[in-house]
């Protein structure tokens, strides 16, 4: 049935295992079809109903109506939803997009996200007496200020905030700093032992 287009946008994105699925470019046209279509049809009946004032066209008026207002609906919750799930990645992975994730955005998302991070490096910038908050490092409050982690792969030297440097090499466990190893753990360098 055509008139399920934009529910089966919304179900297509909430069942898709991908952090963001491709871009359903034919959905969304399809969609904005058939409200054209709805539209146009609907108007002519109302000019009839307006004309001739036969009841019997009413209620064919209002259900279509309603039909076009669903249909925008589920049309702005799949693009709404969309935007939700760009702003997840923000907070978690950082103003830089995965190769992959980027390769199922439109150009307006882009945009989008490139205006969402600039909006929210401002802000964290104006935290913190000139000195800045990053608001992305902890997502959750820490239990301790320093954690246990594995090193993954061969990194080299890293140094602290201290002056200490620490030599990564690949399975060696450290004791460090959380906040100074947060985008080690998030670029998959480091792992943070439980």
């Amino acid at each position: 049935m055509t008139t399920d287009k934009g529910f089966e946008l919304v179900r297509e994105l909430t069942r898709s295992t991908e952090t963001i699925p491709p871009f359903n470019d034919d959905g969304v046209r399809s969609v904005l079809e058939i409200i054209t279509e709805t539209y146009d049809s609907n108007y002519t009946l109302a000019t009839t109903y307006n004309q001739s004032g036969e009841r019997r066209f009413y209620p064919l008026i209002l259900y279509r109506h309603k039909l076009i207002g669903r249909q925008k609906r589920c049309l702005m919750a799949y693009l709404y939803n969309r935007l939700q799930k760009l702003k997840k990645v923000r907070w978690h992975l950082g103003a830089t997009l995965p190769q992959d994730i980027k390769a199922n955005l439109t150009e307006p998302e882009l945009q989008w996200f490139n205006n969402y991070s600039k909006i929210l490096a401002s802000y964290m910038m104006t935290i913190g007496d000139g000195h800045g908050l990053n608001l992305t490092n902890d997502i959750k409050p820490p239990k301790s200020l320093f954690i246990e982690v594995r090193c993954l792969t061969d990194y080299g030297k890293f140094e602290l905030e201290s002056g200490e440097i620490v030599l990564l090499k690949k399975n060696s466990q450290h004791y460090l700093p959380k906040l100074q190893c947060e985008s080690l753990i998030r670029q998959g360098i480091l792992q943070h032992i439980v």
